[in-house]
């Protein structure tokens, strides 16, 4: 992985001393909450509902054994004893004191971290696919050129005050783990013709208020062009971008009021000027980021005891049928370790759980810790000869729930427990939900399904493309939850459909109960999920599940 030059050591320094400057003079009155609050969002300080939020970048979702030991450090010293993980591949400590921000973001720094632009009108963390440079499908690592978007990105004086903030996701793979088409600009790797890998260039992509899926603007781009070519659309963004209305601030909807011809006419023509100014000085630093990606030296080793425990213990067989993916060596497998036991707060870890994740990255997974949008942790290389004593030592301190990609998998936002712009819970509703479907043991028999919640408009967790979406809104004081249907955020991506009116707190749980059971009696086979069901059948099967009164009063 990626490790800091000396330009990037005395970059990050000199932020923390000056933003440390910046957090005393807010406390001795010299600044104030009004001057203060452009400073401290810079530096990914939010003041939430009950006290400030700091939010750590882990660009493109990639750590390793000491910066996770760091952050349950950070996590033991000066927060609650845990963090939570998010949908941008990032960490949030939600209980830091003012005063001990500084010492924070120097201990962050002590490990190659930092909190730049995790807030703000700027380029956010690059996020990627949380599979990169182990997936069996991937055409190349994309992370070298995550990186490349970093550095150009971090402090770029021309981006700093974008009309609204700007998120990119890059995958390498065709099939996408990265939700590229729910981004300010997505990138995803194909190969031309000719078998030369490339991008194809997605642009105006976002959830929120107004949920757009994105639009390809360039089918095939070579990879020597990337770095010009998103400078290019941020360009004619910045340019034309509106800052009359932040809830039309978006790309999405420049490229919506523009349309996409003529953005792709303006982009090709600021490409066409800005190209010959990079004159190749991004590929040999591109290069050299790349050395610091190259692959493991993986072991060759018999699997023979894998094999046999695999057989003979069904609590191993469950897990690794649900939390394991292929490798693309043989011998290994890539493990998602959960953050989603049932009754627990989707993303959470202690700083106990940090260290032993941190513990097993480095006996096990050649020291690297993946964060994945989906809130969990990847152990992206392990030989699966250790397994077993990975799922062990997991299991020891509640991180083997085996049910990733299952109906208790459940993406939330903090929602109302915390966040100062929420409008109704998500993390209660997220862990009566996992446990009921617990309680009935059906969640293996569902198979594969996607439910993301939300507890307002901004979509923080998602659920616009969750194949079950719910959104939490306020009606009179109440609070009320909406329920989407079809939502995809692959490579098929799709906004998912309102189902009808929203539901009271007390009654979302059986509703996404009688919702599941209309899909258990419609599929075709075990093998049909349910996204699968509901492209097939429809709407109706499910609204009529989710409504039944409405059916009594027509047959009335």
């Amino acid at each position: 992985m990626y490790s800091y030059n000396e330009f990037d050591e005395a970059f990050v320094r000199e932020r923390v001393a000056q933003f440390s400057q910046q957090v005393q003079r807010r406390i001795d009155g010299s600044l104030t909450e009004d001057e203060f609050k452009p400073l401290r969002l810079m530096n990914g300080l939010y003041l939430q509902l009950h006290a400030y939020m700091l939010r750590v970048a882990i660009p493109y979702g990639t750590l390793n054994s000491r910066k996770m030991r760091q952050l349950a450090y950070i996590a033991e010293r000066w927060d609650k004893g845990y963090g939570h993980f998010t949908t941008r591949q990032n960490i949030q400590f939600n209980w830091p004191k003012l005063p001990d921000v500084p010492a924070i973001l120097t201990a962050l720094a002590d490990v190659e971290m930092h909190a730049i632009q995790t807030s703000g009108n700027c380029v956010r963390n690059v996020t990627a696919d949380h599979f990169a440079g182990a997936a069996a499908d991937e055409i190349a690592d994309p992370r070298p050129v995550a990186e490349l978007l970093r550095q150009w990105s971090t402090d770029h004086p021309e981006f700093q005050f974008l009309p609204r903030k700007f998120k990119i996701a890059i995958t390498g793979s065709p099939n996408d783990r990265a939700v590229t088409k729910s981004h300010d600009i997505g990138l995803r790797m194909v190969r031309n013709a000719a078998g030369e890998p490339g991008f194809e260039v997605i642009v105006g992509g976002g959830l929120g208020r107004t949920p757009m899926i994105g639009k390809v603007v360039r089918d095939f781009l070579p990879k020597a062009d990337l770095l010009p070519y998103v400078e290019a659309i941020l360009s004619v963004y910045n340019s034309f971008g509106r800052r009359d209305n932040k809830y039309k601030a978006r790309i999405k909807i420049t490229v919506h009021e523009t349309g996409l011809d003529q953005i792709r006419e303006m982009v090709e023509a600021r490409f066409a000027e800005i190209r010959p100014q990079f004159s190749g000085v991004d590929q040999e630093l591109l290069a050299e980021i790349e050395a610091a990606f190259a692959p493991p030296q993986f072991r060759t080793a018999p699997v023979d005891a894998y094999d046999a425990f695999y057989k003979a213990d069904p609590v191993f067989r469950a897990w690794a049928d649900t939390n394991l993916s292929q490798h693309r060596n043989d011998g290994y497998a890539i493990v998602t370790i959960s953050l989603k036991a049932h009754g627990a707060t989707p993303g959470d870890a202690t700083a106990e759980q940090m260290r032993v994740m941190a513990d097993l990255a480095e006996r096990y997974g050649h020291d690297e810790l993946r964060i994945s949008h989906e809130q969990n942790v990847i152990l992206p290389h392990v030989h699966k000869s250790d397994l077993p004593a990975v799922h062990a030592a997991l299991a020891q301190v509640g991180l083997a729930t085996a049910n990733v990609g299952l109906i208790s998998d459940i993406i939330a936002c903090p929602g109302m427990d915390y966040c100062a712009l929420a409008t109704a819970r998500s993390i209660p509703v997220a862990q009566q939900i996992a446990l009921r479907f617990d309680a009935l043991k059906l969640e293996h028999d569902i198979g594969p399904l996607k439910l993301k919640i939300s507890g307002c408009i901004n979509a923080c967790g998602h659920h616009h493309v969750g194949h079950i979406g719910i959104l939490g809104l306020d009606r009179a004081g109440v609070e009320n939850y909406q329920i989407t249907l079809g939502g995809d955020g692959t490579e098929t991506a799709a906004i998912g459909e309102r189902a009808g009116p929203g539901f009271a707190y007390d009654e979302i749980v059986p509703s996404i109960e009688r919702l599941v059971h209309a899909y258990l009696e419609h599929r075709e086979s075990r093998e049909e999920t349910f996204l699968e069901a509901y492209r097939r059948l429809g709407v109706a099967p499910f609204k009529a599940a989710l409504y039944p009164d409405e059916g009594k009063q027509d047959a009335a």
